[in-house]
């Protein structure tokens, strides 16, 4: 029986890379995955999902208005998996019509992205993987004092923790560090007794 699937973690962890990884390792087996990633991920020029470490390969981007099930359906019914990258930035609809999929074609559907946001909420896409995913796993990220990341805290030019702002702001290691919550809370503190919100 095939299952919608929800890997989660902190930035930096690892998501992009396994993502490909499970790719690879069902294409070995002379499987055909549809690799996508909600196109609101502008990072790369180019339909692409990129991890740090420099694995890569296409993709299909997928706008907030895209029909996942209908795409499936017309277009990549041969199509043995469902892989996707960045899935916190998916509609909640969009994980349905994943979830419907799994249901109607028994192919399995892999969703690797982000919990919470900068501020520790979760993203809408995020939030109905949790209620609806058959298997949930974290994959576990380090804070720089040695305790497991939860935080994914945004950085402004000045290398200042942000505690406000839009849910979505696209970026890397350059706008993003993995914490745990006391480090995160810890610099909030400093930060408001210097004046810097």
């Amino acid at each position: 029986m095939a299952k919608l699937y929800f890997k989660y973690g902190a930035m930096g962890c690892s998501k992009t890379a396994q993502a490909l990884i499970t790719k690879f390792n069902y294409e070995e087996r002379g499987m055909t995955v549809l690799l996508l990633k909600p196109a609101v991920d502008t990072r790369e020029a180019a339909p692409v999902v990129r991890s740090r470490i420099g694995l890569e390969a296409p993709a299909i981007l997928a706008p907030s208005d895209m029909d996942l099930y209908q795409l499936y359906v017309n277009e990549y019914k041969e199509k043995d998996v469902i892989i996707v990258d960045e899935c916190q930035f998916l509609t909640p609809e969009q994980v349905d019509q994943l979830g419907q999929i799994v249901l109607d074609f028994n192919i399995p559907v892999l969703c690797f992205g982000l919990r919470t946001d900068f501020l520790t909420h979760l993203f809408p896409g995020s939030r109905r993987l949790f209620e609806i995913a058959e298997s949930i796993t974290e994959i576990k990220s380090v804070c720089r004092c040695g305790n497991k990341a939860t935080v994914n805290a945004r950085f402004d030019d000045e290398g200042n923790v942000l505690y406000k702002g839009e849910q979505i702001c696209i970026g890397g290691n350059d706008r993003y560090e993995a914490m745990c919550r006391k480090c995160w809370q810890k610099r909030r503190k400093e930060q408001e007794e210097k004046g810097i919100f």
